[in-house]
């Protein structure tokens, strides 16, 4: 395998890799449930603040647009059409094509974005996240719902004895990841990925500061306080949903970059004290190499903040998908930057190495599927 380990204790990751080997290596044994959580925040209006669609109203559709990519793939009509970007193709192709080979059933559930997919999806929403930078995204008794709703998503998945591959879709997302960080103590300034190819580290920094200045948290503030003052949904339900799988010794993979780190980050604080090793040995992170080594952020020191603030490494790797030896335009600009993660792709590629298939067999794949999104 070419899956390089980021952060966390090394047998430690060894023993999570072998438990989530096991469905490709034992009989009837269930596959990993695939959740993509497709959320909204007016932060992703912002202008300059997103390369998730070229304008803000063209992120409206990205939510919608890379759910049908996911399910429906590059050669089905899609009802939305994947917006402009400024090179590359939406990561929901390589999550595809992993889903397909792999014989996954990704459940989609859309927390309110502003254009639904026309694809099967469970719909529990009220609509889009306020910009964080007023300091009251969500109102508390929605951040309660959806914790409470994740955890009981989670407690039901985790009875049935699945492993669970949780994945995003939230422009604007990195943003308020940053914001959800810093408002939990972790210093996470200049270390946040994004979608642009360059990360906007100074416009995310003046949201951040304004948005934590007018929630006025105070010193040490509760996480729910600090979700609903600057978070988004996906945050909410999603750390909802790790805390509920808690209660079974399965694997939980954590699909993405700086987003999952926060949800990791959400769910480590609010978890009790004495829950904490338990939560750490059974979540991972898993995300792609262009996330995890960008130059202009840095996931591994960011995830030892996190460690820091929390008294241990969280777990995390960096699967071997490259785009180098392909000729596809569209595949190679991840390689030049311009697109890096999401749809759950970093962990869905290294789901697909733990199963025995090597990066190169993948990028091959990609390179067929964006050949019939072409055409």
């Amino acid at each position: 395998m070419n899956l390089r380990r980021l952060s966390g204790d090394p047998a430690l990751a060894d023993r999570w890799c072998a438990r989530l080997r096991r469905p490709w290596l034992e009989a009837n044994l269930p596959l990993p449930q695939v959740v993509l959580v497709l959320a909204g925040t007016d932060t992703a209006a912002v202008p300059g603040i997103s390369a998730a669609g070229a304008t803000p109203a063209a992120r409206q559709r990205t939510a919608a647009a890379d759910a049908e990519l996911l399910l429906l793939g590059p050669d089905q009509p899609r009802p939305h059409a994947l917006p402009p970007l400024p090179a590359g193709v939406s990561p929901a192709l390589i999550a595809h094509v992993v889903v397909r080979e792999l014989g996954l059933d990704p459940l989609v559930v859309d927390l309110g974005v502003p254009v639904a997919p026309a694809v099967p999806h469970l719909r529990c929403g009220q609509g889009p996240a306020r910009c964080l930078s007023g300091g009251a995204a969500m109102d508390p008794q929605r951040v309660a719902q959806l914790l409470a709703r994740g955890r009981r998503w989670g407690e039901r998945l985790a009875s049935a004895g699945v492993p669970l591959l949780l994945a995003e879709c939230v422009p604007g997302g990195t943003t308020t990841a940053q914001a959800v960080l810093q408002g939990l103590g972790v210093e996470a300034a200049g270390l946040v990925s994004g979608s642009l190819r360059e990360p906007a580290h100074g416009l995310k920094a003046e949201l951040v500061t304004r948005g934590l200045a007018a929630a006025q948290l105070g010193p040490d503030p509760a996480p729910e306080a600090v979700l609903a003052a600057v978070g988004d949904p996906m945050q909410a339900l999603v750390a909802g949903m790790l805390l509920g799988a808690a209660a079974a010794p399965l694997p939980v993979l954590l699909a993405g970059g700086s987003q999952m780190a926060a949800v990791l980050a959400l769910a480590l604080a609010l978890a009790p004290v004495e829950c904490r090793p338990a939560l750490l040995a059974q979540a991972a992170l898993g995300t792609t190499a262009w996330v995890a080594g960008e130059a202009s952020s840095d996931l591994v020191l960011l995830l030892e903040r996190i460690a820091g603030r929390w008294g241990q490494a969280p777990l995390a790797f960096a699967c071997g998908l490259r785009f180098n030896a392909c000729t596809t335009p569209e595949l190679l600009a991840y390689e030049q930057g311009y697109v890096k993660e999401g749809v759950g792709a970093g962990g869905l590629a290294l789901l697909w190495e733990l199963s025995g298939r090597s990066p190169q067999r993948l990028a091959d794949a990609c390179e067929r599927a964006c050949a019939g999104l072409r055409s």
